[in-house]
């Protein structure tokens, strides 16, 4: 059964990059055996550098699911997911990462996201992003109005 969704998530990259104006990477969400997303690299077609195609595929699991989180569903990506995608598989609450060709095998087809990885291990006020911190206070302001309704929709 793994074999078979890893198979569509390879399958995916392959079809829509010979269609034009996608990257050689795909993804499906699985929930019980079941594909709930589907995604493919979309970032020239969409103008959109955040159109990775896990995060397309956790899109369109959540619409299909109707939450914003994705426990108890797997992902199977084409390739090992740069530093944004992990973070989302992070967010989603995804319980488990399949992922056929790794970052140095992307790299050397000339996607390399490891100048991110470098960045990220670096203080905020070392890297090639300036950063700048300000009005920190009044930010808090939102923090302490979340704690405070009880409404909320913990996430």
């Amino acid at each position: 059964m793994k074999e078979e969704f890893m198979k569509e998530a390879i399958r995916l990259s392959l079809e829509k990059m010979s269609e034009g104006l996608a990257g050689p990477f795909g993804a499906v969400v699985v929930k019980e055996g079941r594909i709930v997303g589907r995604g493919w690299n979309q970032v020239v077609a969409a103008e959109d550098p955040t159109a990775h195609a896990e995060i397309v595929a956790i899109r369109e699991a959540c619409r299909a699911l109707n939450h914003h989180q994705l426990a108890g569903c797997e992902i199977y990506a084409s390739c090992e997911p740069c530093p944004m995608c992990l973070g989302a598989i992070y967010w989603a609450r995804l319980d488990r990462l399949w992922y056929a060709a790794t970052r140095h095998d992307a790299a050397a087809a000339g996607f390399d996201d490891a100048f991110i990885y470098e960045e990220l291990d670096r203080a905020p006020d070392r890297r090639r992003l300036k950063a700048v911190q300000f009005l920190r206070v009044e930010a808090l302001n939102a923090f302490d109005a979340w704690r405070a309704n009880p409404d909320k929709t913990p996430y």
